[in-house]
């Protein structure tokens, strides 16, 4: 069963008027694996008011990190975008989720993370530990959103690409236009062939493995273009080349 810690909020860092990032304290916070998810809560009108959200820190990092996007008629994300510096909260001590490399078969040797969004979030806890780079000989962080100003962590993503040569960033945005972004939906770029050419990287079912987060849609639409090429669900019974998490 699980428990509800205590946690301070250390940072509120608002990228837009509407994605903000939690940086919070928790004392003692179990170990977890990257790409995994939890719940945070408030105490609203006298209940509990919990959602999931995925870990954006690494399992090294001490302080935890939730990426998120307040939503108007949500009853828990305007308030957790209010909290300021100081201010409480609860983290669950449950942690879960299958969007991890270890349910990434071993034989695969080019790794695609393709997010929408705060999708994004549980690739970077992935890309900041030390696995991928020496499992993978080639990686891409796909990134979509609607405008330019919602491509988020480009300091960390900077960082990383700087780190590792082995690692390409691609971002999209569908509502503007930019001189750096693939423009349209990351389904459509693959049918077309516009995000394969994009990274000079081709990918075929025997070395590649996708690993989706975000948009139900976009996780729909990619796993149908996929399944057109070979490609298929990966499940520990079945192995295939396409992980994703549903917890929207």
């Amino acid at each position: 069963m699980a428990n509800w810690l205590p946690g301070e909020v250390v940072a509120n860092k608002h990228w837009t008027n509407t994605l903000y990032s939690l940086r919070v304290k928790v004392a003692n916070y179990p170990s977890f694996t990257p790409g995994q998810f939890t719940r945070i809560a408030l105490d609203l009108e006298g209940e509990r008011v919990a959602r999931p959200y995925s870990l954006v820190n690494a399992p090294h990092e001490d302080v935890l990190e939730f990426y998120s996007i307040t939503l108007d008629e949500g009853l828990l994300s305007p308030k957790l975008h209010g909290l300021q510096t100081g201010e409480r909260l609860y983290v669950s001590d449950l942690i879960s989720g299958f969007l991890v490399l270890d349910e990434v078969p071993r034989e695969h040797t080019q790794l695609w993370l393709m997010a929408t969004g705060t999708g994004l979030g549980p690739f970077l806890s992935i890309l900041k530990t030390e696995e991928p780079w020496h499992r993978f000989d080639r990686l891409v962080l796909v990134h979509a959103v609607r405008h330019a100003e919602e491509l988020t962590y480009r300091a960390t993503i900077d960082q990383l690409l700087a780190q590792h040569a082995k690692l390409q960033y691609i971002p999209f945005v569908s509502r503007q236009e930019t001189n750096f972004a693939l423009v349209g939906r990351i389904p459509a770029a693959l049918r077309d062939g516009r995000l394969e050419e994009r990274a000079q990287l081709s990918m075929h079912p025997a070395n590649t493995h996708l690993m989706l987060c975000g948009n139900p849609a976009m996780l729909k639409d990619v796993q149908a273009v996929m399944a057109e090429r070979g490609f298929k669900r990966n499940r520990r019974r079945d192995p295939g080349q396409i992980t994703t998490e549903n917890y929207w």
